[in-house]
């Protein structure tokens, strides 16, 4: 490949990855008004929005793998922000040859080389997560692997094409003029070593200035209400999570709710599950029992809700099963109503006589009336700890910066 073309190609990929990752960046950054926000979720840029909350760009985006020092700034800052700042250095970078004709630069191709690597390792990396550890795939960020993958061919090529055609595109320039030419430090590696200084800076900034611009969510802790009657006089409070320790937390949530699924595996991974002795209330949005809402959000759920009341001791072992086969009973129950319980009575026998029983549909429709009683809205998840209420804007992106201000909070 001549390497004009070479480097066209990695301009082409260094493009990609600009629009991909400030797209991937902006839909981060608008969730900073505590807001809902439609996620961009295409492989063309500035294709289809998702509102649903169901896309894998959604559970990419709200996962705990989306952003980083999400303990200091509300929301972490955005994985996808030093990509962008990076694949505008690789466009900077390969521009500059290209002006200046240095794309024979063996030094500078390498450069090219080990960021546009750094890139793809990143993309390599990150498409693991979301495929074994998520279990989605990200259309957007789709676009940025195969932007990252553009770059780093593109620069091998370069490097095969300069070493083959080294002087027809520059036959004039002796060897010695190099030193003179933009882009060509005076020794290989000073050039590199100049190279991912200058890198650092191209990542360093909108790091530092969206750290310095992003507000101070701080003062939300605490200040989202309390629980009027946190007190169990219906039984039906569900030890969830270990129990030997922690803060007395309630958690009201619907097992077949994705929400509640993606805020358990934030929870999980922050290490903050540790601090807190939960208790579960039920709260399906599933009209088959629960007669706050109209139709079924969620399909299924009031069965697997009795599943989880009749686990006893437990039902950690069932809402695990109901968050990792979500999407599977709720589909099969908006097609059959008694799918949900073939499913669970499947996965865990020993609970057959008990789901669909009198007795836990009675109890289960006393979880219901506790709610009532506590005045909550209709919504999962809902975290209170000693009563007082996690914002429900922090369930998600903000949970590692809010929830530890409010445990600290309430263990003074």
């Amino acid at each position: 490949m001549r390497p004009r073309i070479a480097l066209l190609l990695f301009l082409l990929g260094t493009l990609g990855g600009i629009v991909f990752c400030a797209i991937s960046a902006g839909d981060f950054a608008q969730h900073l008004d505590r807001q809902v926000h439609s996620i961009h979720c295409s492989i063309l840029p500035g294709g289809a929005a998702d509102i649903t909350g169901s896309s894998g760009c959604h559970v990419a985006l709200m996962s705990p793998y989306a952003s980083f020092f999400d303990g200091w700034v509300w929301g972490g800052i955005p994985v996808a922000l030093p990509g962008l700042a990076l694949f505008v250095f690789l466009a900077y970078r390969g521009v500059g040859m290209w002006l200046t004709g240095t794309q024979h630069n063996r030094a500078a191709i390498a450069l090219l080389i080990v960021m546009s690597g750094i890139a793809a390792l990143t993309s390599v990396v990150m498409g693991g997560i979301a495929l074994f550890a998520l279990e989605t795939l990200c259309k957007t960020c789709i676009g940025i692997y195969l932007s990252s993958f553009l770059c780093l061919g593109a620069a091998l090529a370069l490097l095969v094409g300069a070493g083959r055609d080294r002087y027809e595109d520059l036959a004039e320039i002796d060897e010695d003029d190099a030193v003179t030419m933009p882009f060509a430090a005076p020794h290989p590696v000073l050039h590199i070593l100049v190279g991912f200084a200058e890198s650092a800076v191209f990542v360093a900034l909108p790091l530092l200035v969206y750290v310095l611009f992003a507000p101070d969510h701080g003062r939300f802790a605490g200040a989202c209400g309390t629980l009027d009657k946190p007190d169990d006089p219906y039984g039906v409070h569900v030890p969830i999570g270990q129990q030997t320790a922690g803060v007395d937390a309630i958690e009201v949530f619907d097992p077949l709710c994705p929400a509640c699924a993606g805020f358990e595996r934030r929870l999980v991974s922050s290490g903050l599950a540790a601090r807190l002795k939960r208790k579960a209330v039920m709260f399906p949005l599933d009209n088959a029992c629960n007669w706050m809402i109209s139709s079924a959000l969620h399909p299924g759920a009031c069965t697997v809700s009795e599943a989880v009341l009749c686990a006893g001791d437990q039902a950690d072992a069932v809402v695990h099963w109901a968050f990792e086969n979500q999407e599977a009973v709720r589909a099969a129950s908006a097609d059959d109503p008694g799918a949900a319980k073939k499913m669970v009575v499947a996965a865990f026998p020993g609970l057959a006589r008990c789901v669909g029983s009198a007795d836990v549909r009675a109890r289960l429709n006393r979880s219901l009336r506790w709610t009532v009683r506590n005045k909550l809205q209709v919504l999962t998840p809902q975290l209170y700890v000693n009563g007082v209420k996690l914002c429900d804007e922090d369930t998600d992106l903000g949970l590692n910066f809010a929830l530890p201000r409010l445990l600290n909070r309430e263990t003074l």
